[in-house]
Parts: structure tokens; C-alpha cells; sequence
């Protein structure tokens, strides 16, 4: 669907490490600040249990997961706003993203410099939020002064522009990320072309020692009060155990997850947090070619996910013939689902629930 989360943070938290380790591609990192000049961009498959579930009951030559992009952007520093470090450049590439990891260093370890010369994460969050707060400001103020000459001229689309950029840059001045004000739908459609940082959804990563792995230090303790009282979650993950466990072979990866205690990779919850964040939920198809996981909107309707597997079948769309996964499980195939009448016949005002396996009828 061409969605992406933008990984960002101060210079050397470890974002780099973290999109090599979900991505495996390799992505430069190393202890000096700005390593990451220009964005990594990686797509990286969504874990799915339930494509192994279907497998075990239907027959096919191939399983395809979802897949979301993730872009390591350069590190931002205090005064990014006014051009600082790489200033503009960052924040353009974030503004490009439609939803936002702020990894945050929760780690003492004394040959990793950080930019502040200290480990603080109240600090480290602090000016993030602010230079992208300030960032988001200066582009309302220009939205402002933009729309104001045609609404005192009693243009009445200037005048609602101008009165949801007003209320923008007030929110801003307050301190308020823009993310966390109440806006109706038309409020929203007016701001989204600005693609204000600030109203994009945050998912806080704590990259955290190799001994603190399920993230209960004071460091991760202020990270995790943080993205409470702002309506976010939080992740906690060791980037370099991450690294390592991307490095293993699957058999040797499942035994060091046990010797750690781990039930999976952390990045398994990182990557899962991501598409649910972006607002995105996957259905099936499954046949003997393949069983595919494909990826929607949630509040997205039996057309509109037909449309995603080919553009024509949204306009062609007669009927969906749906069942869940856990049908499958229950009743062990397509034939005994039908035949116990869990088949259900979808037309085009169904809204589609996440783990949906379909089969389309399509007219010509």
C-alpha cells in the first residue's frame, strides 16, 4: 500500500541498528553522529502466524506475508528547526512518512557516544518532540499568512483554512503535539495537505541494555510514563541482540531466544505494533498457487480490499464468499466450512475484519 514508519531519534540510540536488524539490509552504523545522511528505506515481511495456520490445512506452492516500509531517517539534534545537523533535510523526510518510531536510548554503555554527553530520556524525547513541534509551527504560520489575504476577501474555503491553521499554531505554542487535539473530519482534511509531523501516529521504541531486556529500568520506567500520558505505546527491544538474532540461522535463533527467555524477537512485536499503528489489517486468499496475506485499512469494504489484489475487481465486485481462520481450524477445510454453513456471502457494504480469508466473485 505504499505505507511507511520513519524510525527516528537523536544520533546514535540506535536506529540504525534497529532497521538493519528488522531489515537486514544493511543500513551503515557506526558510534559518530549523522552516519545516516541519507534515508535507509526497507520492506520488511509482517509476522503472521495464521498464513502457517492456513497452510496446515490448504495446500499451496507458496505463503506471502504483508509487508510494511520502514525508513531510517538521519538523526536529529536540538535546533534542527533552524537548520541544525542536517535540519530540512531531515524533517522532509519525515513529513514523507505517515507514521513515527522514536527510538529512545535507554542504555548506559560507555563507548557509544551520545550527542548530549549524558543518558537522559525525559531529555532525549524532549527535543525531538520540540524540534518537530517548532517544525510544525513554522508551517502553519506559513499556511496562515498563505490563506489569510483570500479569507478576509470572504473566500469561505480560505476561512476554514485559515481558522484550523490558527488552531494548529495555537496547540503548537501551548506545547501540544497535534496528534493528541480533538479535530473533526473536515478539520483533518484541511491539514493533511501540510503533512504535519506532530499529527502523525508515534509508536516510542526503548532501545534497551542486553541485560534489561524486558525493559524494567528507570531509563525504560520514564520512556514508558511518557507514551501513557500521550496516547502512544511503547516497545521495549535490545538493538543489538535484535542484530544478532537476525544474523542466526532459524534453528539456532529459536534456541537463544530460549536461553534468553524470549518467546520471539522483539522486533516480531516491533514490526506487528507498526501496521496496527498505521491503521492497517490484513486478509487471505488461499489457493493451490498461493496463500497471500494482503493488506487494507481497517473500515475498508469488500471492494476496496478486491481492489488492492487487482485495481479492476473493486469496480467489478459482486460478492465475497468469507470465512475466518478460526473456521478453518475448526471445520479443517473449505468444503466442510461450506457445508456447515460458516460460508459467509458478502456484498459490497461489508466491512472487512482483520484475518478474513476471501474468495471474490468478479464480474466481467
Amino acid at each position: 500500500m505504499g505505507l511507511a514508519c520513519g524510525i527516528v531519534g537523536l544520533p546514535n540510540v540506535g536506529k540504525s541498528t534497529i532497521f538493519n536488524a528488522i531489515t537486514a539490509a544493511g543500513a551503515e552504523s557506526a558510534n559518530y553522529p549523522f552516519c545516516t545522511i541519507e534515508p535507509n528505506i526497507g520492506v520488511v515481511d509482517v509476522p503472521d502466524p495464521r498464513l502457517d495456520v492456513i497452510h496446515g490445512f490448504i495446500e499451496t506452492d507458496r505463503t506471502v506475508p504483508a509487508s510494511l516500509k520502514i525508513v531510517d531517517i538521519a538523526g536529529l539534534v536540538k535546533g534542527a528547526s533552524k537548520g541544525e545537523g542536517l535540519g530540512n533535510k531531515f524533517l522532509g523526510n519525515v513529513k514523507e512518512c505517515d507514521a513515527i518510531l522514536h527510538v529512545v536510548r535507554c542504555f548506559e554503555k560507555g563507548d557509544i557516544i551520545h550527542v548530549s554527553g549524558s543518558v537522559d530520556p525525559a531529555r532525549d524525547v524532549e527535543i525531538i518532540e520540540l524540534e518537530l513541534a517548532l517544525a510544525d509551527l513554522e508551517t502553519v504560520t506559513r499556511a496562515v499568512e498563505r490563506v489569510s489575504k483570500k479569507a478576509r476577501g470572504g473566500d469561505k474555503e480560505s476561512i476554514l483554512q485559515r481558522d484550523v491553521f490558527e488552531k494548529a499554531r495555537l496547540l503548537l505554542e501551548a506545547g501540544t503535539q497535534l496528534r493528541l487535539a480533538p479535530w473533526t473530519k473536515i478539520e483533518r482534511e484541511a491539514l493533511a495537505p501540510l503533512f504535519l509531523i506532530t499529527m502523525k501516529p508515534v509508536l516510542f521504541v526503548a532501545n534497551v541494555a542486553d541485560d534489561d531486556l524486558e525493559g524494567q529500568s528507570p531509563l525504560v520506567d520514564v520512556v514508558r510514563k511518557h507514551a501513557a500520558a500521550s496516547g502512544a505505546e511503547m516497545v521495549a527491544l535490545c538493538g543489538d541482540i535484535e542484530g544478532e538474532l537476525m544474523r542466526m540461522e532459524p534453528k539456532d535463533r529459536a534456541s537463544f531466544l530460549a536461553d534468553l527467555g524470549l518467546p520471539e524477537p522483539g522486533l516480531n512485536r516491533l514490526i506487528r505494533k507498526a501496521f496496527d499503528l498505521l491503521g492497517l489489517q490484513t486478509f487471505f486468499t488461499a489457493g493451490k498457487i498461493e496463500i497471500r496475506a494482503w493488506t487494507i485499512h481497517k473500515g475498508d469494504t469488500g471492494p476496496v480490499a478486491a481492489g488492492v489484489i487487482h485495481s479492476d475487481f473493486e469496480k467489478g465486485y459482486v460478492r465475497a464468499e468469507i470465512y475466518s481462520v478460526d473456521d478453518l481450524v475448526q471445520f479443517k477445510s473449505e468444503a466442510a466450512i461450506k457445508a456447515a454453513g460458516k460460508m459467509r456471502s458478502e456484498g459490497r457494504d461489508y466491512v472487512m475484519r482483520d484475518g478474513d480469508v476471501a474468495h471474490f466473485l468478479i464480474s466481467k
